[in-house]
């Protein structure tokens, strides 16, 4: 429903401006001047301010620029009974979205109260982009033969339509936001936005502020106002990753929101208001966090209306092969590659290896491994899988032992980053553009870390081949 605020001196025409526009199915408020409107905006939320010009004390004027400098302020529809092209031109240049005498029409009125309406909420989401809070489109899309992902699959079909929030459990890397932007693009919310956000990777502050936003100055370099991603996601869907790691503060306010979609900006006195549905997600045990005070039990059942568990990849080998292929696919299009199968080999270590890291794992293998392929299949030599087992005749590249130095039972982390930067350079056959591609981190990078293990020769690796 659109809030309106009326802001007039003359009392029978509030009076009858909030009767015939509620009867339009508008929220209406009313004020006689300028300073009781500014308390009303204190303390509430409106979408559309209709403003007389002319009023004793605050007028609409003054009121306008005390407006002007806050990005959350109404949309502001001039109506007055003293019309000149001097007033006209002042409201418009203090921002008013439009101008009409007194008397005008009420057919008129509402559909210039609707078109600002939507003004606003496109000035919203413009600044919105401005910070980097944007609809979520993922590109990508469950891949699956395993009659578990289809029975996952078919029940969110079933339960995509309701605006009930729903639960995601999971290990890391099986598609725990896959799934809750499928619950979004088969729901009635499709055309608002879908919006992620980790709850493991800021402070209670930052994701305080993330998620309601903050005023200015709230706190020290809190320069201007941010809208939060509930705003962001208003009429959409808010997917909350990691819920698990989630303050206990942070929790409760959580839980108001959703049980009435009422929220206050850190640093704010106004409710806000937006209607979004939530979608969460973790890889712990509830039953352990609730237990050990972690979590609030009413949030989890507030949150837990439907339940849906995403089985790790090791339980539905079925759908290593179809993940293969479809990741196999998206590299050599995204390098523009000819690479168009997988040997027997490889597929068979592929199948034998465990998945600790799930889908997001093998993903990252296959594009490692589309990047090392020098021929139009992937062979074993091409994956660099930590520690597979010798399956079906095939092997994965080890690094040569003279290339490290005092080899321990229980490495270093540095030890550790070491051994496998080496093992890519060996893989990559010395190349180092290919090596600094694979690993992520930039040729400089790689060549500080190569000085500082020792490693003289930077275009050549030695090779198992043949001896030592």
């Amino acid at each position: 429903m659109i809030r309106i605020l009326a802001v007039d001196d003359e009392e029978p025409f509030r009076r009858l401006l909030k009767r015939e526009l509620a009867r339009k199915g508008f929220y209406v408020e009313v004020a006689s001047d300028g300073n009781e409107a500014l308390s009303l905006l204190k303390e509430n939320a409106y979408d559309i301010i209709l403003l007389d010009i002319v009023m004793p004390g605050e007028d609409g004027i003054s009121l306008m620029k005390k407006m002007k400098g806050d990005p959350s302020a109404p949309v502001i529809i001039v109506l007055t009974g003293r019309a000149t092209v001097q007033t006209a031109v002042a409201a418009m240049k203090e921002g008013a979205y439009d101008y009409l005498t007194k008397p005008c029409k009420l057919d008129e009125l509402v559909i210039i109260i609707n078109r600002a309406y939507d003004y606003g909420k496109l000035s919203i989401k413009n600044r919105l982009l401005e910070q980097e809070l944007v609809r979520k489109e993922s590109s990508g899309r469950f891949v699956y033969k395993s009659r578990q992902l289809e029975e996952v699959v078919s029940f969110i079909k079933k339960i995509a339509p309701t605006d009930s929030p729903v639960f995601i459990q999971g290990e890391s890397g099986t598609g725990k936001e896959l799934a809750a932007n499928l619950i979004w693009r088969f729901s009635r919310r499709s055309e608002a936005p879908f919006i992620a956000l980790n709850c493991a990777s800021l402070s209670e502050g930052l994701m305080e502020s993330e998620l309601f936003g903050h005023e200015k100055g709230a706190f020290t370099n809190a320069y201007k106002m941010k809208h939060g991603i509930v705003e962001v996601a208003d009429k959409g869907t808010l997917f909350l990753d990691e819920i698990g790691e989630m303050s206990l503060k942070l929790q409760a306010k959580l839980l108001r929101f959703l049980d009435s979609g009422e929220f206050r900006r850190v640093g704010g006195d106004k409710n806000l208001h937006v209607d979004v549905r939530v979608v969460a997600a973790t890889n712990r045990d509830f039953s352990t966090l609730i237990k050990d005070g972690l979590f609030r039990e009413d949030l989890y059942y507030r949150l837990n209306v439907f339940s849906i568990t995403i089985p790790p990849l090791r339980q539905r080998p079925e759908d290593i092969r179809e993940l293969a292929g479809y990741f196999l696919e998206k590299f050599s299009r995204q390098f523009s590659k000819s690479v168009t199968g997988i040997d027997g080999q490889a597929l068979q270590a592929l199948m034998d290896y465990q998945w600790p890291g799930n889908v997001r794992e093998l993903e990252n293998i296959m594009e490692r491994a589309v990047i090392l392929c020098d021929s139009a299949s992937i062979g074993a030599q091409n994956l660099l899988i930590p520690e597979a087992p010798e399956a079906g005749g095939g092997h994965n590249p080890s690094p040569d032992p003279s290339l490290f130095l005092n080899p321990s039972p229980q490495p270093s982390l540095e030890e550790m980053e070491k051994n496998y930067i080496l093992r890519v350079l060996q893989a990559a056959n010395g190349n180092q553009s290919k090596t600094s591609q694979i690993l992520g981190i930039d040729r400089k990078t790689l060549y500080l870390k190569l000085k500082k293990y020792g490693v003289e020769v930077l275009n050549e690796i030695p090779s198992q081949k043949g001896g030592d």
